[in-house]
């Protein structure tokens, strides 16, 4: 009698493990792909092309954000007043790539 209460008790427990390792496994491959497609999604978005036109309710500091270009009245002398910007406006973007040293 003794034995058979071992060998259930040995089930369960066994049981038991591979419920946890599979639901450890199951966490880990999610949490994997979680952390690729952010990832991915950071590494697939381009920076902003060479001409840039101007889209709907953007400004000259919203688009020097986005294309990382602080420089964008600088290098487009037809810009005269850095507040008259409107959408269809042509401009030359060059992102500006710098190291901080901490």
């Amino acid at each position: 009698m003794r034995g058979s209460r071992t060998g259930s008790s040995d089930m369960s427990a066994w049981c038991s493990a591979v419920v946890l390792l599979s639901l450890i496994l199951l966490l880990s491959v999610r949490e994997n792909n979680a952390s690729n497609s952010i990832r991915g999604s950071q590494f697939s978005t381009k920076p902003c092309e060479e001409i840039y036109i101007v889209g709907e309710g953007e400004t000259l500091h919203t688009i020097g954000d986005k294309c990382g270009d602080p420089f964008i009245v600088e290098r487009n002398p037809h810009i005269h007043d850095p507040d008259d910007v409107f959408p269809g406006l042509v401009l030359k973007i060059a992102p500006f790539y710098f190291n901080r040293k901490l």
